[in-house]
């Protein structure tokens, strides 16, 4: 049997579950398409097909002897090369980092394993992640499956890539400025940025800022991914409040009459592309033709103030990094490393202190002025592929422009900790996606996702294809 190699993880799991497919089927089927696929998109970076496939007919050994296995068993997914997973390398996207494979998974890792995912290879990422395009020395440039001129977006951007392209159904992803968010927009994806310490980690990116998530199709997969990542760790330090049932059963129920903001204004002062504030309007629409109250909000509840100490925060957190060759790291990140060496320890607590003291300005809005904020994931359309790492070696002492713009929308919430989501329901005249953006009150997914899930049944996507004919090999999708 041949799968829709868009078709949905669960409906993929089905399948292997009731033996319509076998993992080892689905395995090969995923790693042809990356054969054909990746030459050109450049989302995958590594791969040991021999170590998938052992692992694919353990599951399928296990189905067959009726034992215990995950709600994702046998289903192929991907491993940002950000994050280490046993048995493979974790270079970071640098050129500096140590070879051979890490000797153990990361918290998320495991839990990918834990549900049944077979991790068939590790996707593109931009040097140490910072910059919202996937894009480095060592590997190069990801493209965009929808228009290879284009970038994915980033730093989950060879995920996304891989998803959108139908490699893999889902691919791992984390998000610690809208790395998520940002190419589930770019490449019309659901991209769900959780809560903070929602997915346990043992040192979270970035203090915390950086949360782990996955790149899907459907609303459906990733409240189902969510909830097989954010089983609580008891070794964990922090852990968000659990949810008052499993994340998958919010897919459908009904949402109740929610107030609704829009935004298309940045406190930042970026000019907005017609495209990207036309998506919010129609979302608005939809919403009220739904029953929800929907407003329009003047002001970003962004306060300015906290731009500082977050890229305090981040300039320091390269100290994370063990065992590089400063040497052989890519200019910009020499810089913002620099940068950070020179922040005594009490900027550095000041600096926490002043995101401490600001964030709470931010989140008061929800449950007192309005339930959900809904903006445009983006200000712009996805960047010329290459350009963003060019003008950022260009300039290595300061932040790209478009890096700038790109993040406009997206970086408050990694600061307050407020889960976030891009939803693709438009596409600009161009026919690239554009993402909305939902965010969420404090520890409210569950909100996120009947709503998110009810906009998906009235203005669904899932019969949208990238133009992959454009794509050496590719078929016509």
């Amino acid at each position: 049997m041949h799968a829709d190699p868009f078709m949905s993880a669960l409906d993929l799991a089905t399948l292997i579950r009731t033996g319509e497919l076998s993992p080892v089927e689905a395995l090969d089927a995923s790693l042809e398409r990356m054969d054909r696929l990746n030459p050109v998109l450049n989302a995958v970076v590594w791969r040991d097909d021999d170590a998938a496939r052992a692992d694919a007919e353990e599951i399928g050994r296990r189905l067959a002897a009726g034992e215990a296995v995950g709600p994702f068993a046998g289903v192929p997914a991907l491993v940002k090369d950000l994050t280490k997973a046993k048995g493979e390398p974790a270079t970071y996207g640098s050129s500096g980092a140590p070879e051979g494979p890490s000797d153990e998974d990361e918290l998320v890792v495991a839990a990918m394993r834990r549900a049944g995912f077979v991790l068939c290879g590790r996707t593109n990422t931009p040097e140490f992640g910072p910059l919202p395009v996937t894009e480095n020395s060592r590997y190069g440039v990801t493209r965009n499956p929808w228009d290879p001129a284009r970038s994915p977006g980033g730093s989950s951007g060879g995920s996304a890539a891989a998803v959108a392209s139908g490699m893999v159904p889902v691919a791992h992803g984390n998000d610690g400025g809208g790395s998520i968010r940002i190419p589930a927009s770019c490449c019309g994806l659901v991209g769900l940025k959780p809560s903070r310490w929602r997915v346990p980690s043992v040192t979270p990116g970035w203090l915390g800022m950086s949360v782990e998530g996955a790149l899907c199709r459907s609303v459906g997969d990733a409240a189902a991914v969510l909830g097989s990542l954010s089983v609580p760790d008891p070794l964990v330090w922090e852990q968000a409040p659990p949810p008052a049932r499993p994340f998958a059963t919010e897919v459908g129920a009904d949402p109740g009459r929610l107030r609704i903001a829009l935004l298309t204004t940045s406190a930042l002062g970026v000019e907005v592309e017609r495209p990207c504030r036309e998506a919010v309007e129609d979302a608005g629409r939809l919403l009220e033709e739904l029953g929800h109250h929907v407003e329009h909000l003047e002001h970003d509840p962004l306060d300015p103030g906290v731009i500082g100490p977050f890229l305090n925060v981040i300039n320091t957190s390269y100290a994370a990094y063990e065992g590089i060759d400063w040497d052989r790291v890519e200019p910009h990140n020499k810089a913002w490393r620099s940068a950070g060496l020179g922040i005594d320890a009490m900027t550095f607590v000041a600096s926490l202190n002043a995101l401490r003291r600001l964030t709470p300005r931010i989140v008061e809005h929800w449950g007192r002025d309005f339930d959900v904020l809904v903006t445009p994931t983006l200000a712009i359309e996805p960047p010329i592929a290459g350009e963003v790492l060019a003008e950022a070696h260009a300039q290595p002492g300061t932040p790209p422009l478009a890096a700038f713009v790109m993040v406009a929308f997206t970086a408050a919430y990694n600061l307050t900790g407020q889960p976030a989501l891009s939803l693709p329901l438009s596409q600009a005249p161009s026919g690239m996606p554009l993402g909305t953006q939902l965010v969420g009150g404090p520890w409210e997914e569950a909100t996120l996702i009947r709503l998110a899930s009810q906009l998906e049944a009235v203005a669904p996507w899932a019969g949208r294809r990238p133009r992959v004919a454009a794509v050496e090999g590719a078929d016509q999708a």
